[in-house]
């Protein structure tokens, strides 16, 4: 084989490697901004849940204090 065709060969090959490195890196930014959507799906989804904690726990304080309000009328209603 003569010197320019093994320099065509080397080009050629070094061209293909370049072409999958650029796939590569084009594929992988793609699954960078998939996984950075994901995440910030995750930090919203977590955040309503937290808000809906916060609010079931209120509203279990307010049911509670309510029962021990009607609680305490019925032990007054028994002690009269």
């Amino acid at each position: 084989m003569s010197p320019v065709a093994q320099d065509v060969d080397a080009l050629a090959s070094l061209e293909e490697r370049i072409q999958q490195a650029v796939q590569l890196v084009a594929r992988l930014r793609q699954e960078r901004d998939a996984a950075l959507e994901q995440a910030a799906q995750a930090r919203a989804e977590a955040a309503r849940v937290a808000s809906e904690a916060r609010t079931l726990q209120a509203e279990r304080k307010q049911v509670r204090t309510r029962i021990e309000k009607l609680l305490g009328q019925i032990d007054q209603l028994s002690g009269s």
